[in-house]
């Protein structure tokens, strides 16, 4: 029987073999990143559902060099555990409102999933009076310490908390609605999902915009302009449009009280986080779906696809041609948005 040390040098060749050396491997990360420069973001509600995973997947990210993780408590756990992932990324923690400003130094982009989740029975809107106050003391803070920072709003319903958002921005004279987005990313990604799966292809072969807001029948996935296009009955089109626009609430009710979709939200909004770090770092054409202020219909705010640049949105594309049933769609949901939005402008300035 052979000794230890033969079995590791054995494995070692084994390991080595078609595969780049640690060296290697650290030399090619540091050449396909060097380029890029890299950004200070804040996490506001690090240690939530929502947060913990979406700390974890921006420390993964080659284009953040410093994380500042903040929430009202357990955020020095949640600093300690992801401090030992081995990326180059660092972690620092800050904890209970009066560390919000510190976190918030020199941030480049904040990202605020911070708040209370959904229920089973609860609707996103059944969130606004716990949520609401939460997102109005981040947003001053972030007018206050980083007002040139590019916002990305989790917290729901974000029909309203966006609105929150600008108008504290606008009471301190710091707003720029080019830099204040709304994530409505994971209703993208549910419908690339949903979609692939309905016509047998892989998720990441399909691409759907979707146009709204990001609460029910506010949810208006573009089926017809999916990209590549597919033929899909009046049946098929309305099933798939009604499982996007809950599919919260598919999770809320499979979770049993236990939570809400906190993984599939973590995973769009790093998604979501990484393509505004691209445009911010002056990566061309990148276009997304988001919530933002906007004269692409009659309302002040609505999710549509814009292009992004280094200060935020910088263009909006055309809605494109709508299939009776999203003209339908569209109309339907202007009077709930409407609401939603008046809402959070209500609060605001209460």
């Amino acid at each position: 029987m052979r000794g230890p040390q033969a079995r590791i040098e054995q494995l070692a060749a084994h390991m080595r073999t078609g595969q780049m050396s640690d060296d290697e491997m650290l030399q090619h990360a540091n050449t396909s990143t060097s380029s890029s420069r890299k950004f200070r973001v804040a996490l506001l509600g690090a240690a939530g559902g929502i947060g913990q995973p979406l700390a974890l997947l921006l420390k993964m990210s080659p284009l953040i060099d410093t994380l500042h993780l903040y929430d009202i408590v357990n955020t020095p756990g949640v600093t300690a555990d992801l401090s030992h992932v081995d990326t180059p990324c660092k972690v620092r923690g800050f904890v209970g409102a009066g560390a919000l400003e510190l976190a918030l130094e020199g941030a480049e982009l904040v990202i605020i999933p911070a708040g209370v989740p959904r229920k089973p029975g609860m609707t996103r809107d059944d969130l606004f009076n716990t949520n609401a106050g939460i997102v109005r003391t981040l947003a001053e803070g972030v007018a206050k310490v980083c007002p040139r920072a590019v916002i990305n709003i989790i917290s729901n319903p974000v029909n309203s908390t966006v609105p929150i958002v600008a108008e504290v921005l606008k009471a301190r004279g710091v707003y720029d609605p080019a830099r204040l987005l709304g994530v409505t990313h994971l209703d993208v990604v549910r419908a690339n999902t949903f979609l692939a799966e309905a016509v047998g292809v892989p998720p990441g072969a399909v691409h759907v915009p979707v146009i709204g807001g990001h609460a029910g029948a506010t949810i208006l996935p573009l089926l017809s302009q999916a990209t590549p296009a597919f033929a899909l009955s009046a049946d098929e089109v309305a099933k798939l449009t009604s499982r996007i626009q809950n599919g919260g609430t598919e999770v809320v009710e499979a979770k049993a009280g236990a939570g809400s979709a906190t993984l599939s939200m973590a995973a769009a909004a790093a998604q979501f986080g990484e393509l505004c770090l691209r445009a911010m770092g002056g990566a061309p054409d990148v276009v997304v779906c988001a919530y933002v202020a906007s004269s692409v219909t009659s309302l002040p705010f609505f999710s549509s696809r814009v292009r992004l640049g280094r200060d935020g949105v910088e263009a909006f594309l055309p809605l494109g041609p709508l299939s009776v049933f999203e003209r339908e769609g569209l109309a339907k949901m202007l009077p709930e948005l409407k609401g939603n939005i008046e809402k959070g402008i209500k609060f605001a300035n209460a």
